[in-house]
């Protein structure tokens, strides 16, 4: 190993050791081979009205010579607001090359909530956790979801003011499902479409797997789109199984489809029927 290797290493286990010291169980250790961390921010420790999960990878060249790869974690965090606080982290990392700076950066995401709880809008508006998110990890993302369903179908004014206006139809959020750090949610919404169409958007072919779970299904006319907060571990194909379950919950739930046991009841049904049309026949 070369000498600034060494150095690097030294610098970057005494920050650790540091950061966990401070922090205690916010600071949670993903990955601590490849030197994945993660930290959960929130405005008021006792009553957090605002929280962001950070995520960061520490370099071999950090802190020499390289910055430490994050992501920020927030469903309720808007591209704007992403975009600034960004920026911010990368400043204190400009103005402080060649130093630690992950207790900074946090410090500086905790200021930048509490100046957002002082403001007059509300928080999230956030479900209880389930039992799942509980046992895998109490220092999950914070989740919003919208549970009002006011219309059930497109809707258009026809009034002279409104004509030619397309009002949005409207969007409904499934349950999360929560799987070792990794949160799924689906959103539904009711659309008008000839023809049949997926994208994987990163995720590769998962936009497939659940355009071939909706064939199966036969649902038309309505567009699921699957959310994931990575977490920092690697699922495997078990990130397809919760994609496909998040999406068939919110197509069972909004009547879409039948559920799985309704299914099976309306097949041995169909079984009773042929059987006993047959018997006649004879």
């Amino acid at each position: 190993m070369a000498e600034g290797d060494a150095g690097s290493d030294q610098r970057q286990n005494e920050e650790i050791e540091a950061m966990a010291a401070i922090y205690g169980k916010e600071w949670c250790v993903v990955n601590d081979r490849a030197k994945i961390f993660c930290i959960s921010i929130s405005d008021d420790i006792d009553d957090p009205k605002w929280t962001i999960g950070l995520q960061v990878m520490l370099p071999n060249e950090y802190p020499g010579t390289a910055p430490p790869i994050y992501q920020l974690n927030a469903p309720w965090l808007t591209g704007q607001e992403r975009v600034d606080l960004s920026n911010s982290l990368e400043e204190i990392y400009i103005e402080n090359i060649g130093e630690s700076v992950l207790y900074l950066w946090v410090e500086k995401i905790r200021d930048v909530l509490i100046q957002k709880s002082q403001m007059t809008e509300p928080g999230p508006d956030v479900k209880k956790k389930t039992e799942e998110e509980d046992v895998e990890c109490e220092e999950d993302i914070i989740l919003t979801c919208q549970t009002e369903n006011p219309v059930k179908a497109l809707h258009f004014d026809s009034s002279e003011n409104q004509t030619g206006i397309e009002e949005l139809p409207p969007i409904d959020h499934g349950i999360p499902i929560t799987d070792r750090r990794s949160t799924f949610q689906a959103h539904l919404a009711p659309v008008v479409c000839p023809k049949q169409d997926c994208e994987d958007d990163g995720e590769t072919a998962a936009g497939g797997r659940l355009l071939h779970l909706m064939e199966i299904l036969n649902v038309r006319n309505v567009m699921v789109v699957v959310t994931r907060w990575y977490g920092g571990i690697l699922l495997g194909p078990d990130r397809f199984k919760h994609i496909n379950n998040c999406a068939r919950n919110i197509l069972v739930e909004k009547n879409y489809t039948n559920s799985p046991e309704e299914s099976s009841k309306a097949l041995g049904k169909n079984k009773k029927v042929r059987k006993d049309k047959k018997r006649s026949e004879h």
